[in-house]
C-alpha cells in the first residue's frame, strides 16, 4: 500500500466536511493525510478543528491583497509550501483563480450540494426547493475555471420532501456529503479514480469500475 495521499483542504465555515474526512481517516476508510487547512476567513471554526488535531493552518484573506489576482497567487504559494497532491474545497466560498488552477490543474476537487449540472452556484438547496424537484443531492467534481462545471466524479441522491425548506434539505444533503467526499478522496488515493482529462474510474482488486454513488441511483 502506498503512503497516504497528502491533501490540503480549503474551508470558509464550520468544517463539517473536514470533520468527516478526519473521521474517515481515523477509521482507516480514507487513505489520506491532511497536511494543511487553509481559509479565507480567520474566524472559520474549521481552523480550530484543524488546530485541535495538530494540523497546520493558514489564513489567506482577500482583504489583505490589492486585487483578486494577488490573493490567488498568494494562496497558491501558501498551499504549495505544504506540498499536497490533492486540494479539496470543502465549503470554500470563493472562486479560485488562474494561478491556483494552473498549479494544480486536474488535482482540485469540490463538493457541491446538488446533482450537477442542476443548480450550480450559491444556495443550491434553495434552488432545488424553489424548483419543486423531487430529487436533489450532492456532487464531488473536479474544479475548472467555470462555476461548478468540472467533470463529475461521484454523486449521491437525496429526496426533496414536501415539507422541506432550504435548511432542512441542506442538512440531509450534508449527511450524504459526509459519506461521499471521503469515499472519493479514498478512491483517488488508492488509484480507483485517476484524475486525468477526463477522469477515469478503474477496477482494482476486484472493485467494479463504476462511479461511486450513495445511495445507488436505480
Amino acid at each position: 500500500m502506498n503512503e497516504p495521499l497528502p491533501v490540503a483542504v480549503l474551508v470558509s465555515g464550520r468544517g463539517s466536511n473536514l470533520a468527516a474526512l478526519l473521521s474517515a481517516i481515523d477509521r482507516g476508510t480514507c487513505h489520506a493525510r491532511i497536511v494543511a487547512v487553509l481559509s479565507d476567513r480567520g474566524a472559520a471554526p474549521a481552523l480550530e478543528l484543524a488546530r485541535s488535531r495538530g494540523i497546520a493552518t493558514e489564513v489567506v484573506s482577500a482583504k489583505s491583497f490589492a486585487d483578486r489576482s494577488a490573493w490567488d497567487e498568494a494562496l497558491t504559494e501558501r498551499i504549495a509550501s505544504f506540498d499536497p497532491q490533492l486540494l479539496v474545497l470543502a465549503g470554500f466560498m470563493r472562486l479560485i483563480g488562474s494561478a491556483l488552477l494552473a498549479r494544480y490543474a486536474g488535482r482540485i476537487i469540490n463538493v457541491h450540494p446538488a446533482l450537477l449540472p442542476a443548480f450550480p452556484g450559491l444556495d443550491a438547496p434553495a434552488q432545488a426547493v424553489n424548483a419543486r424537484v423531487s430529487i436533489s443531492g450532492c456532487t464531488v467534481h473536479v474544479v475548472d475555471a467555470g462555476v461548478d462545471t468540472g467533470p463529475v466524479l461521484a454523486q449521491a441522491a437525496v429526496p426533496v420532501l414536501a415539507n422541506d425548506d432550504a435548511d432542512s434539505l441542506h442538512a440531509r444533503i450534508q449527511r450524504s456529503e459526509h459519506a461521499l467526499l471521503p469515499a472519493v478522496v479514498d478512491a483517488i488515493a488508492r488509484g480507483r479514480i485517476v484524475l486525468e482529462s477526463p477522469p477515469r474510474h478503474v477496477a482494482l482488486a476486484g472493485v467494479a469500475a463504476e462511479p461511486l454513488v450513495w445511495p445507488p441511483l436505480l
